[in-house]
């Protein structure tokens, strides 16, 4: 084929000459920045796009703005592989050695990267249908992938883990951008052009439309939509809305219940006596006391007493009280605690207190293990006064130092300083208190600097980041 001509500057410098390769993969990242930034098709780039695309074998649909990745992989298998871990960089890449990178991989590499960042990041104007949140959403999903990260992780909907990345550069899989080192601003952005795409969405027009409202996929975005709208839905309509929050919920239970199992336990109550059972018995220790009893002429050694192992936990009655701020700036925190409450109130021993908030308190205690009746009758928006809140929990603490209050909030408070007040005579009682900042998987969270350094006075520094941090604070004090 004829190379494009190169009219951009060479990395080595000045009177360097040009790599084929390298004007190739530069053809393909300025398609990809003019087609983002320029609503008006660039010919010529178009064309010189086209030709490397087709010249290192790769199908031309990747360069349909049309075709989702779905589509491509769809009709070309072997490029799922490609696409997964795309953008995280190689444990032992070379990034400065330019002599031993493979230029042709890069070119194929910056064709797969170009069609996953504009398939994701350019969205359009206008009405959006089911079927293209849909679409977005999947193609979404395969970014996410390529950053190493599980398909939702990074949008906030889903807490969990990614796969680890490597380290930081300009040219981790040889030459490709390595966007892991961006992946805390990437989250958030996702979430946000999530968010867009819903509101630009005619949701209840969807939802009236069983068939429609089956293509749409469970995300934080949409839930915090259906939420908002949930007293102005009937019928079908509503029925359609209850059922995907209730599918994201069970989703995002499953993902929690598994970080609840995997967190660290209470310690070992050795005041209570070992089971006398099998399973339990210390073969180690019963060998050890009883060597004094060995016969080396029978070679035989007798056992006066067995040994057990201590297996009781010390799992004292306690109480927590979650206060969620559901203003709108906390729309996850809201429904990941409300799920996460319903995960500690199924606990032996463990009793749970649920209030929400924002200039009025909800006391959500008698529907605390289920998050779905609960997130129902919640009402998202409006101003935050926490005292509110304060006057519900504080009667429910009748042994301090028994009980946990997590406060989870960005803690912009009307009443700031009665609220601190407040707070602080908490701790002094001897409760636990946990401020919280945001509970996401992103752990992206703004909290009121006026209260951050307050609570670190106190000696008890806002949670912020993931919600794995506040399943291990709770799991260690109450079981």
């Amino acid at each position: 084929m004829n190379e494009p001509e190169n009219t951009l500057a060479h990395p080595a410098g000045p009177g360097a000459e040009a790599d084929p390769q390298d004007n190739r993969r530069q053809v393909l990242y300025w398609r990809l920045l003019a087609r983002l930034f320029d609503p008006e098709e660039q010919a010529a780039l178009e064309s010189a796009s086209l030709a490397v695309v087709e010249d290192i074998g790769l199908p031309p649909a990747l360069l349909d703005p049309g075709a989702s990745v779905d589509s491509v992989v769809q009709r070309h298998p072997e490029l799922a592989a490609e696409f997964d871990g795309l953008m995280v960089p190689e444990p032992d890449a070379d990034t400065d050695g330019d002599d031993t990178r493979d230029r042709p991989a890069e070119v194929r590499r910056a064709a797969l990267v170009s069609k996953v960042l504009l398939n994701v990041f350019s969205t359009g104007t206008g009405a959006v249908s089911a079927g293209q949140l849909a679409r977005w959403q999947s193609d979404a999903g395969w970014l996410e992938r390529a950053l190493g990260c599980t398909p939702g992780d990074l949008r906030g909907g889903r807490p969990g883990g990614g796969r680890g990345v490597g380290p930081t550069g300009t040219g981790g899989n040889g030459g490709t951008p390595d966007l892991s080192r961006l992946i805390p601003q990437i989250g958030p952005e996702l979430g946000a052009l999530e968010g867009d795409l819903v509101k630009r969405m005619h949701l209840r027009e969807v939802l009236a439309d069983p068939a429609l409202a089956a293509r749409l996929t469970p995300s934080m975005s949409l839930i915090e939509q259906l939420l908002r709208d949930k007293n102005n839905l009937s019928g079908v309509a509503l029925a359609n809305a209850k059922a995907l929050i209730r599918r994201f919920v069970d989703e995002v239970a499953e993902i929690l219940r598994t970080q609840v199992e995997k967190a660290t336990v209470g310690a070992i109550d050795r005041s209570v006596p070992p089971k006398r059972v099998f399973r339990n018995l210390d073969l180690d220790r019963t060998i050890w006391k009883n060597l004094t009893n060995y016969s080396p002429e029978e070679e035989r050694l007798y056992v006066d007493r067995l040994y057990y192992r201590h297996t009781a936990r010390k799992t004292t009655p306690q109480r927590l009280v979650v206060v969620v701020d559901q203003s709108g700036s906390m729309v996850d925190s809201m429904v990941n605690c409300t799920i996460l409450a319903s995960i500690f109130a199924g606990l032996p021993k463990v009793d749970v207190h649920l209030i929400a908030y924002d200039t009025q308190a909800l006391d959500l205690t008698p529907w605390v293990h289920d998050p779905f009746e609960t997130l129902l009758r919640t009402n998202l928006g409006g101003g935050t006064d926490g005292t509110v809140a304060m006057a519900l929990a504080q009667p429910k603490i009748a042994e301090p130092r028994n009980t946990v209050v997590v406060w989870i909030s960005d803690f912009y408070e009307w009443r700031g300083e009665p609220l601190y007040e407040s707070m602080a005579a908490l701790h002094r009682s001897g409760v636990k208190f946990i401020p919280v900042g945001s509970v996401t998987s992103s752990g992206r969270g703004s909290v009121n600097p006026w209260f951050r350094e307050r609570f670190k006075d106190l000696g008890t520094p806002v949670l912020s980041g993931h919600i794995r941090k506040l399943v291990h604070e709770l799991k260690t004090f109450l079981t």
